[in-house]
């Protein structure tokens, strides 16, 4: 709801006590002069003529001057979902009226973000409607149209004061330690005066004739009432001199043409209400009920931007970032379904979605908590489509040979837990197919296991596969492997951390990673398999063991550099 409670000169005659501005009518008002002519400042019990039928419709109004910020997605999924909550309308509109920075290229990055998300609208650019068109620059018919119905209506007047004495009026205001607000000289100005300076080819622009006193209030969806003083605006300017409409003209006009039945848009938004609730009642329009979601903050409680890393969509996406992840997460930032639920599909938010559960609190950016949750739906994925997903990105970054087959399947099985990104899987299989003996023996954590007779392991271990033991073992795969482990031990009387910790860094070359055995099956199925690109800087079987016979572990066990030997073997 919205009201305006007025003060003279409002009325001649008497004050106004209350104006409402919002859905489902108008009250009439009251009238106020200005010198030419009288006017009312609203419809009187008009019906909702920017409603369809009642019907729900929102709209997302990207400017095309960048990339398609986090908080602008968030504000078109919060839309998007209340829509399709509703059985109404998602609306996309370009708000293109700024031509030094707007570009094609712009439009068409957030209009791919968008479709990337899976935030599909239903009137808009590549798709059409009744209310088109749907890019400002190609509505500047309908602004005039309405700016020159408000200047006969007489809530709008030429001002053709230039530059200069614009800057005169901030400069007093400033020493007066006033507003800086239009001080008014043309508001008064007689028909002649007028007409004078149109005769001379006067710049001028429209202002809006701001009541005098009084103030305004809006019933907001999500930070429920928002009043401001009508004296601290002055009399605003809707179109420039070069013919231009301004922001919140174009917005008002918009919105109300294109039966826009609520507006949900950053809190930054939220002084523009005053402008615009003036501007819907001069032309008769109803109010559409408005929410303003509070911005999206960086951990430090500013304002989320570039300094504090990724921002923008397209950023995260190239990042291997998922859209389910991304929407799941931006929905999350000021709102939740009221459990301890986190984890939502697009369907399922639209389902659950409510605006009275969207928190007026600033909502904190976690880039930590976002990679995690993307980890998590990663993972979700049927397994033949991350098989996919996965494969396929080891094979175009050249460190497979082939997309899919056993070797694939496997790998990703063993892998995945460790993977919160698709390019994380690069390290993933990199690590594993890697063998850094010399940097983990002389590691302050690794010298413990040295000194816990891990020479009498590695010899035993070079037994077993001179012997063939280990690889016939291997062979038969998990069974074999599992066989093979209880026998050596039962031979080493070792067992549980003192037995598998010896051999994870003897075969792996590593002291931490996924589960030994299926990672010594699939480095032994990587060397005989060929599927490995040489470029991959893959340690064979063959190879690991050939650096851990040029080991010298009494130089080792005096802290020498006793596998320089071994290191340059392997390369």
């Amino acid at each position: 709801m919205a009201s305006i409670v007025a003060a003279t000169p409002w009325s001649r005659i008497r004050t106004i006590t209350k104006l409402e501005l919002a859905p489902p009518i108008f009250l009439q008002s009251s009238v106020y002069y200005c010198k030419r002519r009288r006017f009312s400042v609203a419809a009187s019990l008009s019906t909702n003529t920017n409603k369809v039928d009642g019907q729900v419709r929102v709209r997302f109004a990207p400017s095309p001057t960048g990339n398609l910020h986090v908080g602008g997605a968030r504000t078109a999924l919060f839309n998007y979902l209340f829509a399709r909550s509703k059985g109404g309308k998602f609306v996309l509109r370009i708000e293109d009226t700024d031509l030094e920075r707007s570009t094609k290229e712009s439009e068409e990055a957030v209009l791919q973000d968008l479709s990337w998300l899976g935030l599909d609208w239903d009137e808009g650019p590549g798709v059409g409607g009744d209310y088109g068109p749907y890019r400002q620059s190609e509505r500047n018919s309908l602004y005039k149209q309405y700016a020159d119905k408000l200047l006969e209506s007489g809530h709008v007047y030429r001002c053709f004061c230039s530059n200069e004495e614009l800057e005169k009026m901030k400069e007093i205001a400033k020493l007066k330690q006033l507003p800086p607000v239009y001080t008014g000289k043309w508001a008064t100005a007689t028909d002649a005066e007028v007409q004078k300076e149109l005769e001379r080819g006067t710049p001028y622009t429209y202002r809006f004739r701001v009541p005098k006193g009084g103030s305004l209030k809006i019933s907001d969806l999500i930070r429920g009432e928002v009043s401001w003083n009508l004296d601290t605006l002055g009399d605003f300017v809707i179109m420039r001199s070069n013919g231009q409409p301004v922001y919140n003209f174009c917005v008002t006009v918009d919105d109300a043409t294109m039966a826009i039945s609520h507006v949900i848009r950053a809190e930054e938004h939220l002084p523009n209400t005053l402008r615009q609730a003036l501007i819907y009642k001069a032309l008769g329009f109803s109010m559409p009920y408005f929410a303003h979601v509070s911005l999206i903050l960086a951990p430090d409680r500013s304002k989320l931007s570039k300094r504090h890393g990724a921002t923008s969509v397209g950023q995260f996406r190239e990042m291997g970032y998922l859209p389910q992840a991304m929407v799941n997460y931006l929905a999350l930032l000021g709102w939740g379904d009221g459990t301890e639920n986190e984890f939502f599909t697009l369907k399922q938010l639209v389902e659950k979605f409510t605006i009275e559960r969207v928190n007026k609190s600033g909502a904190i950016f976690d880039s930590t908590k976002l990679r995690w949750m993307n980890g998590q739906h990663l993972r979700a994925i049927p397994s033949n489509e991350l098989t996919k997903l996965i494969g396929e990105r080891w094979k175009s970054t050249g460190i497979l040979t082939e997309s899919k087959g056993p070797f694939v399947d496997e790998a990703i099985q063993l892998l995945k837990d460790g993977i919160d990104l698709v390019p994380d899987s690069d390290k993933a299989l990199s690590n594993l197919l890697s063998y850094p003996l010399r940097d983990t023996l002389t590691s302050s954590e690794g010298k413990s296991i040295v000194e816990d007779n891990l020479s009498e392991v590695a010899a035993h271990l070079l037994a077993a596969y001179d012997g063939g033991e280990l690889l016939a073992a291997l062979e038969e795969g998990h069974a074999g492997w599992q066989k093979w482990v209880k026998g050596f031990g039962k031979t080493l009387k070792r067992k549980g951390k003192s037995l598998f910790m010896p051999l994870r860094v003897l075969l792996t070359g590593k002291l931490h990673g996924p589960d030994m055995g299926a990672s010594i099956l699939l480095i032994h199925k990587a060397g005989t398999h060929g599927i490995v690109s040489p470029r991959a800087e893959f340690v064979t079987l063959d190879e690991r063991f050939k650096m851990l016979r040029q080991v010298d572990w009494e130089a080792l066990k005096k802290d020498q550099p006793a596998l320089e030997s071994a290191a340059a073997t392997a390369n």
